[in-house]
């Protein structure tokens, strides 16, 4: 149903390794998008912060709390959303589009993120909100939100694994995500693996600049000879790396 291009589980454990701020760094030597794209707005933000980063394929939904659904009651369409998992490989991340606008009602709580994380789930994020933020903590559940809001409403889902728009950025079935305290970014599943294997090489090149200033050197020779040596280890890795 869906043709999903994953990397192995080697390069999802090496994408967990680094900050969500790295990955969006390596991205941009691809030359694969446009430098201003492919990543969430401030809109999204992390609701545990202290959390290491998440990473899995989207399984998205859209969402609504404003009204009753037709026939159902609240929390209708989740069975069904369930049953649609399987059709996205794990590590899967919930992506919720709101459609309520403001949004009404929290999209998520601790039932709902338990049941998720029992059937394969790492994290969720929503264009909307969330409630029961302690209980989801216990259970070491990543999720990221436009805000809170106490109560469920008349909370429902409508369609699974369909492209939603969330944080400015639309997400498809099976896109690789990578979030963290600095928010969300896509990761183009052609390049998903190479930019795994390349973050190391990257955060050594920064290293040549942080380690000069963290000296306390004041030698502006010595700073020049530090960007000049991480622009040459960037130009080798440049080279290293080939869009699929």
């Amino acid at each position: 149903m869906y043709q999903i291009q994953t990397v192995s589980n080697e390069e999802l454990e090496l994408l967990k390794q680094f900050d969500t701020p790295t990955i969006c760094n390596v991205i941009e030597l691809f030359d694969v998008r446009s430098r201003n794209i492919g990543y969430m707005d401030q809109r999204i933000k992390s609701n545990f912060p202290e959390m290491p980063p998440m990473v899995g394929y989207a399984t998205t939904a859209t969402f609504r709390s404003n009204s009753p659904p037709r026939g159902n009651d609240a929390y209708s369409g989740l069975e069904g959303q369930i049953d649609q998992l399987e059709h996205i490989p794990e590590p899967r991340i919930v992506v919720f589009q709101d459609l309520d606008s403001p949004s009404v009602a929290a999209t998520f709580g601790e039932v709902m993120c338990t049941t998720y994380k029992a059937f394969g789930c790492v994290g969720l994020i929503t264009s909307g909100a969330g409630r029961d933020l302690d209980q989801v903590r216990a259970i070491d559940f990543p999720v990221f939100t436009s805000g809170t809001i106490c109560a469920h409403g008349y909370c429902h889902v409508i369609d699974v694994n369909v492209p939603v728009h969330v944080g400015g950025v639309a997400v498809y079935p099976g896109d690789l995500l990578h979030g963290d305290a600095n928010g969300v970014t896509t990761v183009p599943n052609e390049i998903a693996g190479q930019v795994a294997r390349s973050a190391a090489q990257f955060i050594e090149a920064e290293g040549y600049i942080l380690d000069c200033l963290k000296s306390g050197s004041r030698d502006k020779m010595e700073w020049t000879k530090s960007r000049e040596a991480y622009s040459k280890k960037i130009s080798e890795l440049k080279e290293q790396i080939s869009p699929k």
